[in-house]
């Protein structure tokens, strides 16, 4: 993983310090419960216990390898930043308070600052390995809703729709799903968050899944509504008001771009139509090794778009009592718009 770039960008800070998993998985392309990696301008450590170290010194490349135990954590890490001759130490803030304060006690002979923005907007911006795992677990999941589907009928759970869905991810090549899989049929569309119950499938209720596939460490992330039947006019229109703000935001967002805007672009279509309260969420956000990271594309961001980024299109109508339509895309930020990497189509009658 190249690291020039933090350096770069933060040109006062002689190494880095990564302790959140998803920060160090990132980094080394390896998932431990417990651990440590060093960045500095020319050497990279990563630090772990016994339980880790013959996988270690096997996969994590470019890499030292160095062992410890939980007493001794913290100060194996001040003894290797004290080797690489560290002054001013950048570091990730996802810790709990006594992990902090354990932290700041050991590296108290170093200049700590506060780096897990630089960490988050690095992340942010995806190589071209990163995007081609993000699109095999898109490509992935689209299959299992493809196959799952096949199987939705009147008078199936929730519960069990979900477990198609997500038997169907695991046998088509994901490590294990992005999130709980979303499955919500009729009224239950109208909670974004919705939990899967053992509310049956009637006739001519709506159906939304938003559901991901992990690969290689990186998520995907789509969302798409059915009807099994016909939804009625209300509902009808509503899907048609979404799928038109979502096009109409895919083919105007493009890099340098404020996340503001391109939420905006949805916003206020939807809101021209009459539906402006019923849209309460951001318009997406960032994926990679976590379903919601940097950037966060929403009426409160004002974080320029850049190329590489990957951002979901996700505008939702929400009606409490009758239901609520979401539908979501994945999208590669490029210069002069974006490319659409969710292929699986819109048909709202099934």
């Amino acid at each position: 993983m190249v690291t020039v770039d933090l350096f770069e960008n933060n040109p006062k800070i002689d190494a880095f310090v990564v302790l959140d998993e998803s920060n160090r998985f990132y980094f080394t392309h390896f998932e431990t419960s417990f651990g440590a990696v060093v960045i500095s301008k020319d050497s990279n450590v990563f630090i772990t216990d016994f339980r880790y170290e013959s996988e270690a010194r096997e996969k994590v490349h470019d890499f030292d390898i160095v062992i410890t135990n939980y007493a001794e954590f913290y100060a194996k890490i001040a003894e290797v930043l004290t080797k690489l001759g560290a002054k001013t130490v950048g570091y990730g803030e996802k810790m709990y308070i006594d992990e902090f304060q354990a932290f700041k006690t050991a590296l108290a002979g170093f200049k700590l600052k506060p780096s897990e923005a630089a960490i988050q907007a690095k992340r942010a911006v995806k190589t071209e390995e990163e995007i081609s795992f993000i699109k095999t677990a898109q490509q992935i999941a689209e299959g299992a809703l493809k196959r799952a589907m096949s199987h939705a009928k009147a008078g199936m759970t929730e519960r069990e729709l979900m477990a198609e869905i997500n038997y169907e991810m695991v046998i088509g090549g994901a490590e294990k799903y992005s999130f709980e899989t979303i499955t919500a049929f009729g009224e239950n569309a109208a909670q974004p968050h919705h939990h899967p119950s053992d509310k049956k499938l009637d006739k001519n209720e709506l159906i939304l899944v938003d559901m991901g596939a992990k690969y290689n460490g990186y998520c995907s992330d789509m969302t798409r509504t059915f009807c099994l039947g016909n939804p009625g006019q209300q509902l009808t229109e509503v899907y048609n008001i979404v799928k038109n703000a979502q096009e109409y935001a895919i083919k105007n967002i493009k890099a340098g771009m404020t996340c503001h805007d391109a939420d905006a672009l949805a916003r206020e279509y939807i809101t021209s139509h009459g539906y402006g309260d019923n849209f309460g969420h951001s318009f997406g956000h960032g994926v990679g090794v976590d379903i919601h990271e940097e950037p966060r594309v929403g009426s409160n961001s004002h974080t320029v778009l850049q190329p590489n980024m990957i951002i979901t299109a996700e505008p939702g109508i929400y009606i409490a009592g009758l239901g609520g339509v979401r539908i979501e895309d994945m999208l590669v930020v490029k210069e002069d718009g974006v490319v659409n990497i969710t292929s699986y189509d819109k048909k709202l009658c099934i």
